[in-house]
């Protein structure tokens, strides 16, 4: 009997360690695990699901799933429900089905001018054996928007103020980290050039090469970089006062090594075409309104928007200028996707694998970041940031953080 009984343990305890193995290991439990707790999708379009073993279903008319492929016919907010073999239920999964939002992917070199609004501190400097800027508290990455009530149109603006004040006290009001602060300066003397100065180094403009993300036919607005534009002495993201989009030539290419960023270098400032307007510099990109409609000839007619829950890991494609030769696909592998439920930069890892970009870039170099990333036939995000230590490597943000963005900005308009 006690023979039977101990018998009876050990194949409990193996059904139980074999259940536990599968629940860790098997590519069906793997698949349950990465299943978002809702799932989106655009009307019309297929979402094929790999769930192994398990199956869904659905009790909605509006929402197809046969063999693990979603699809939706209309507009709808419901759920599926997970079956193991088809059989027993095991978990349930909401599904949110939106109209199809169609994009012009991006892919052109821009040339990126813009103007700051007030002027940024990026060092001090002494003036007669100190700093009055240092004395007062100001310090780099500061924003100094008027001065004795005044706003600043310029650094040759903020120049004539301090002149004018014949060293009398002046009162500047400036922005850190985006709270409005205020201090009282007194000019210091310059003995070399009989002018009164401030002691600090002040810059209020910048300009650089990036990549279109995207064009929006509907409203005529596009994302562009994925990334700030930020100063380069302070890291701080530039205030935009005004500031231009304008069509970019690639003339040089400085390739990326380990450790060295490669960089596209262009010209635009010759030409002065140009194509729009800044309105927004955010953490995930700039953005405005171009002066008409952008066309894409590899995709003139658009392409959907893929929402995170589509992006796969696998191959993929980005679209670049990176030189005389126009917009180009080139071959790159999704090697990581984060889900994400609020707007971040590095949503996904992507490696670029196509030999003819390595050869003339060896990867992702400066210039390239907003290159819109595709996959099965949907534009699912676009490049940030080069990994510095391995240059065939970078990140990319979805698609989708970037209009959440564009419509914040319409929103406030």
């Amino acid at each position: 009997m006690k023979r039977k009984i101990g018998w009876a343990r050990r194949s409990v305890g193996a059904l139980i360690a074999l259940i536990t193995s599968w629940m860790i290991f098997s590519p069906t439990a793997q698949a349950l695990r990465a299943l978002p707790g809702t799932y989106r999708l655009a009307v019309g379009q297929q979402y094929a699901l790999n769930m192994g073993v398990a199956v869904l279903s659905s009790q909605d008319e509006r929402l197809s799933a046969d063999n693990n492929v979603l699809s939706a016919r209309e507009t709808a907010e419901t759920e599926v429900t997970v079956n193991l073999f088809g059989l027993f239920p095991i978990g349930r999964m909401r599904v949110q089905a939106r109209e199809e939002t169609r994009l012009i992917p991006g892919g052109a070199a821009v040339g990126v001018a813009l103007a700051t609004r007030g002027v940024l501190v990026v060092g001090v400097s002494d003036v007669s054996g100190h700093s009055p800027a240092q004395r007062a508290g100001l310090r780099a990455g500061d924003v100094i928007e008027s001065v004795n009530g005044e706003a600043l149109a310029d650094s040759a603006h903020l120049t004539a103020l301090v002149s004018a004040s014949q060293g009398k006290p002046l009162r500047m009001s400036f922005r850190r980290d985006g709270a409005a602060r205020s201090v009282t300066l007194i000019p210091a003397l310059d003995g070399a050039s009989g002018q009164y100065r401030i002691g600090a180094w002040v810059r209020d403009s910048t300009a650089g090469v990036g990549t279109l993300s995207y064009y929006q036919p509907s409203d005529g607005t596009y994302g562009a970089l994925g990334h700030a534009i930020s100063d380069g002495d302070t890291g701080r993201i530039l205030p935009i006062r005004e500031g231009s989009l304008m069509d970019a030539d690639i003339v040089d290419i400085k390739r990326g090594q380990r450790g060295v960023p490669g960089e596209l270098r262009g010209t635009f400032l010759k030409k002065q075409i140009t194509l729009g307007d800044i309105r927004e510099n955010t953490p995930l990109g700039i953005y405005g309104v171009l002066d008409a409609p952008y066309e894409n000839p590899l995709f003139p007619d658009g392409l959907p928007v893929g929402y995170q829950e589509s992006v796969a890991i696998g191959p993929a494609t980005i679209l670049s200028t990176v030189d005389g030769e126009g917009i180009k696909a080139y071959q790159v592998e999704i090697i990581q996707a984060t889900r994400q439920s609020a707007p971040a930069q590095k949503s996904m890892i992507l490696r670029v694998t196509d030999p003819e970009l390595l050869a003339k870039t060896g990867g992702i170099v400066q210039g390239m970041s907003g290159s819109p990333i595709l996959q099965n036939g949907r534009i699912i995000g676009a490049v940030t940031h080069v990994f510095v230590d391995d240059p065939t490597q970078g990140y990319g943000v979805y698609i989708e953080w970037m209009l959440q963005t564009a419509q914040a900005m319409e929103d406030a308009a």
